[in-house]
């Protein structure tokens, strides 16, 4: 079978990194700022399962930006002091205490698999917690062990309601993952939003302007300077649209609901900060983004053969990518399809580091005297 490139990547393009090494930096990045080894070396496996999948504005993108930084600045703890503070048999209630949001999320989801894997269901809530890289990591893990995840978090207000100019609400991701037969999980991860903050930080890297229809300014105009834009999120005078855009012609009260579920679902279970307490700053100073989070596992054998709903999930999968093609196009494709070959392509040709990205992955070797590194493009 050929090669699938699913991104179009261009080997020549920009130096590479191989998974395992870049992993490895990144790990040493967190061991540097203070965090446990066992939980640097947590936080690693999620952020290097962005860039495994091409999810590249969750992986090394943000490493320095979400992650160094708020520790330096006192916003985030790199000691996790995980406190379950409600349980019953198919629930818990977590507080994270401001911790590693990635180490968080993994026991909360392990905890709710295996509550499904003892009662059938199991959903653990966090509060106090942090950002947690992507979201489709913790559902792919009740998939991979069996169960059917689902899972979300809020974030900082960067997203309008519909018919306002002021953001209010994360870009909240609403994340599933079904095994299948097919060596890969049905998994959708994406914001409730037309497009989330770090792939505008990922544009401005580039120095691109965002496509319109992405963001809007307080006069409900449609903006594209990426440098703008992430001054203007922060002070309140830019909105990202929520899934369906603009108004409600093409449903953009859809995604204003489920980012709405998804806040809900996030805070008000845990009894947790929504919305507007979670700007990282009060009186002008930078403070703790107190996020919350959901997770929910469902184990498949409560309901059927686990390998037979497998085989049907996949059928759902192959029927839908024998749909007709609409001209010029060569493939449908499903969730989790593209991610699991960007996987296969970067396992054997690592991932690519742009430009933008060099001097801040230069910094911290610097800033961590982390002399072992040897990047591609050293002189």
């Amino acid at each position: 079978m050929a090669e699938v490139n699913p991104h179009g990547e261009t080997l020549e393009a920009n130096p590479r990194m191989p998974l395992e090494e870049l992993e490895r930096f990144m790990t040493d990045v967190l061991i540097g700022a203070g965090v446990p080894k066992a939980d640097a070396e947590a936080c690693g496996k999620v952020l290097i399962a962005a860039d495994r999948r091409g999810m590249d504005t969750h992986g090394i993108q943000r490493l320095k930006l979400i992650y160094y930084d708020r520790i330096m600045s006192k916003q985030l703890s790199p000691i996790t002091n995980f406190e379950v503070v409600r349980e019953s048999p198919t629930t818990a209630v977590v507080d994270g205490h401001n911790g590693m949001g990635m180490v968080i999320a993994t026991r909360c989801m392990q905890m709710a698999i295996d509550k499904a894997k003892k009662f059938g269901m199991g959903m653990v809530v966090a509060r106090n917690s942090t950002h947690y890289g992507i979201a489709g990591y913790y559902s792919l893990m009740a998939a991979e062990q069996g169960c059917i995840g689902m899972n979300g978090t809020n974030a900082r207000p960067s997203v309008c309601p519909t018919f306002a100019v002021e953001p209010m609400l994360g870009t909240n991701p609403l994340v599933f993952a079904f095994p299948t037969d097919e060596g890969f999980a049905w998994c959708l991860d994406c914001a409730t939003s037309v497009v989330q903050r770090g792939k505008i930080e990922m544009y401005a890297r580039e120095k691109k302007p965002v496509p319109e229809g992405w963001v809007i300014n307080e006069r409900g105009d449609f903006v594209t300077d990426t440098t703008q834009i992430l001054r203007d999120l922060t002070t309140g005078k830019a909105s990202c649209l929520p899934i369906g855009g603009a108004g409600e012609d093409l449903g953009g009260y859809k995604g204003y609901g489920f980012a709405t579920a998804v806040e809900i679902l996030s805070s008000c279970l845990q009894a947790g900060n929504f919305m507007l307490a979670l700007t990282g700053t009060k009186d002008g100073k930078k403070v703790p983004i107190e996020l919350g989070h959901f997770f929910l596992a469902v184990n498949i054998e409560a309901f059927r053969d686990a390998n037979e709903f497998k085989q049907q999930v996949g059928e759902v999968c192959r029927t839908l990518r024998s749909a007709k093609k609409a001209p010029g196009i060569e493939r449908i494709w499903t969730a989790g399809e593209k991610e699991h070959y960007t996987e296969l392509f970067r396992k054997a040709h690592g991932v690519a580091i742009p430009a933008g990205l060099r001097p801040e992955m230069e910094q911290l070797r610097k800033e961590l005297n982390l002399s072992q590194w040897h990047f591609p493009w050293d002189k």
